[in-house]
């Protein structure tokens, strides 16, 4: 709730507008009550708001990770739906410092104790947390001061979960005052984790080709295991980089190998070095085709004109070799190429410019994966 107010005020003094989403994870009977509060509340006092409902959300293992998982998607396709290109979350002080205690059980080094990042890009979506050096206190204080109600979700005194019970820890062990200087500790971390990101990525700019189609051109010699790991999880999709240590000696003598759903092999034709293409059989299944869809969490499909209702996304596989006369690329690569097909009848495969009937559907395949570390920014 002060995170929309704030969003408004700053926005409406720079011209603008904010669109608050709410969402219902529907695992309680009082979900939907609360949501609904929530948009009332934000109605009052002019802010619009929409909510999204998730439906297909089952108790189980692994909830809290499959709930956060799911939150973004629905959050991020919201955006895209309604033009949007930044979305602001509500993560504060206290969320920073439980996030980075959970990763200290679980091992977590330089990285993970630089907690969440103040500023992230999935998918062609901006995540933004502008609140991470702000006490969850403070922003109770500024909405009581304004006469504002807000939701305190129950689950947050679930002591069966780790993140509440590593709250109630916290707060029996943990003086307020000591929360600043964990802060900026987190924050100087969050500063080296910065400086080493642009030294991989100043890396990979010198070293690596990363092309439309979903594939790398790396040439020869050593790489760093960090660059490595990066490029890794820009070719394969992942959500997180392979560990370092899995890395080290193909990082100091570049081979043919297969890693983190990647497989490494001799450019040939396409130069000197190594070629880094998505693993076929590890690529995702076929989705239904629908203007902004993300395939294999790497490939959005954008449609500039017409129809692809009905229609679904995934790999061109064992129908490359129809295709081999379109294009140079080995056919490692254009196995793993996005294609449109209705039913088992390929429609079009953008990256080589085919459509089965040109004139009624115009599309492209954005090469867009969720990589977590190309600009980390630390939390205030």
């Amino acid at each position: 709730m002060a995170l929309a107010i704030l969003a408004r005020d700053w926005t409406r003094d720079r011209g603008g507008s904010v669109l608050a989403l709410v969402v219902d994870h529907g695992l309680r009977p009082d979900s939907a009550k609360e949501a609904a509060t929530t948009i009332d509340r934000l109605g009052d006092i002019g802010i619009p708001a929409r909510l999204l409902a998730l439906t297909t959300l089952d108790r189980g293992p692994a909830l809290a990770e499959r709930a956060r998982i799911m939150r973004y998607q629905v959050l991020c396709d919201a955006c895209r739906e309604a033009g949007l290109d930044h979305l602001l979350l509500g993560h504060h002080a206290g969320d920073q410092v439980e996030t980075v205690a959970m990763r200290v059980l679980r091992g977590s080094h330089t990285h993970g104790l630089a907690g969440m990042s103040a500023m992230r890009e999935t998918h062609g979506i901006r995540l933004l947390r502008p609140l991470l050096g702000i006490a969850p206190a403070s922003l109770r204080q500024y909405l009581t001061e304004r006469g504002i109600g807000w939701v305190e979700d129950p689950s947050n005194r679930d002591l069966r979960a780790l993140r509440p019970r590593l709250r109630r820890l916290l707060a029996d062990h943990m003086s307020p005052e000591a929360i600043p200087a964990l802060l900026d500790a987190i924050a100087a971390i969050g500063r080296l984790r910065a400086a080493e990101a642009a030294e991989t990525a100043a890396e990979l700019a010198a070293r690596a080709e990363i092309r439309p189609e979903g594939y790398a051109l790396l040439s020869p010699g050593r790489i760093s295991e960090a660059a490595l790991a990066s490029l890794l999880q820009i070719i394969g999709g992942a959500a997180y980089p392979p560990a370092l240590a899995q890395l080290s000696d193909i990082a100091a003598k570049p081979g043919p190998a297969t890693l983190a759903g990647v497989r490494i092999m001799a450019a040939g034709r396409l130069g000197e070095g190594w070629l880094a293409v998505r693993e076929e059989s590890a690529i995702a299944g076929p989705i239904p085709a629908a203007p902004g869809a993300v395939w294999d969490n790497r490939f959005r499909l954008d449609v500039q004109r017409g129809s692809v209702d009905g229609a679904t996304i995934g790999k061109l596989g064992d129908d490359a070799a129809r295709f081999r006369s379109l294009s140079k690329l080995p056919s490692a690569v254009l196995r793993t190429l996005p294609a449109i097909r209705f039913g088992k009848v390929v429609a079009s495969v953008p990256h080589l410019g085919y459509a089965l009937r040109e004139d009624d559907v115009q599309m492209t395949f954005m090469f867009a994966p969720a990589h977590s570390d190309p600009c980390f920014v630390p939390g205030a």
